[in-house]
């Protein structure tokens, strides 16, 4: 098994620009070509400029990346499959390692053991945190609709 590397980039203030101009470029492509299953660039190397064919499905994900990059905010890639340490993915979720292990011991998120060691796959956090968000949601839907009826809105 390889090393999965979740370490964000975040793109310096003055390349920020240069991001927010190809994802324009990129987003009007996709636009004009919506029936276009792989799109060609052009890459230049020197003095050659080859032709480069890929997916749209890569292009569409370029430009999600352009327009966090864009915003200032760093990325990571990180494939769904991937099989994360506790430490990886308490950092991923933004809580303590500790923290996550509760949430392990809970049920909360899918995990493996190997050896010793617990393992956490991308696609299991995610859930996670699509279940989290959603519940987060309902209790302060709930807040607010309490405090119309308190008046208090």
């Amino acid at each position: 098994m390889t090393k999965t590397d979740i370490r964000p980039v975040k793109l310096p203030d003055d390349k920020q620009e240069t991001a927010n101009h190809a994802l324009t470029r990129v987003r009007a492509y996709l636009a004009e070509h919506q029936e276009a299953s792989q799109v060609t660039v052009t890459v230049q190397d020197g003095g050659d400029r080859e032709p480069l064919a890929l997916p749209r499905e890569a292009v569409e994900l370029l430009a999600s990346l352009l327009a966090h990059l864009g915003a200032g905010r760093a990325v990571s890639v990180v494939p769904s499959d991937a099989e994360l340490t506790t430490q990886q993915a308490a950092d991923m979720l933004n809580v303590s390692r500790p923290f996550l292990i509760g949430l392990l011991d809970a049920g909360e998120i899918e995990y493996r053991t190997v050896g010793t060691h617990r393992r956490i796959t991308a696609s299991s956090l995610l859930e996670y945190q699509r279940r989290d968000d959603h519940r987060r949601r309902g209790v302060a839907d709930e807040l607010t609709q309490l405090g119309q009826e308190m008046g208090m809105i």
